[in-house]
């Protein structure tokens, strides 16, 4: 694996684990202003950050998760990162097990010349309207 795999590979677990203990200021850290998380299905819903950063923290909490084979792609100050994860995850008391695909995209900036996540696509399995509907409630714009 070379360093910037490494690297990146190091930020999702942190980003992970982070959601996992409710921990605001790190997601937030890490976060870029403009972040989104989108899940995707025959009709896909997303949050903005500020949303997202209120519903990792409350309710849409994760219990745990595993990194399947991982994919690793540097364009310049552009890092993509994806994969399978096998995801316990619950959002109040719809549970959310099983596996999903992850595309993470992060942008390097230009002062701190640290890597922020700017946008996370998850797609789950059809069927699974609540769980549509939950992610699109905890939208706090509506």
């Amino acid at each position: 694996m070379d360093t910037f795999a490494a690297r990146l590979e190091t930020l999702e677990h942190q980003w992970m684990r982070a959601w996992m203990r409710g921990d605001r200021k790190l997601m937030k850290e890490v976060a870029a202003r403009d972040f989104v998380f989108l899940l995707g299905g025959n009709k896909a819903t997303m949050l903005d950050r500020v949303s997202w950063l209120d519903a990792a923290t409350t309710r849409l909490r994760c219990h745990s998760y595993r990194f399947g084979d991982i994919y690793v792609r540097r364009h310049g100050s552009i890092g993509v990162f994806a994969c399978q994860i096998e995801l316990e995850a619950s959002l109040g008391d719809h549970e959310w097990k099983g596996t999903v695909w992850a595309s993470d995209i992060w942008r390097r900036t230009m002062s701190r010349r640290s890597w922020k996540l700017v946008e996370r696509v998850v797609s789950r399995p059809e069927g699974d309207n609540g769980l549509r509907d939950g992610i699109e409630a905890l939208q706090l714009w509506r």
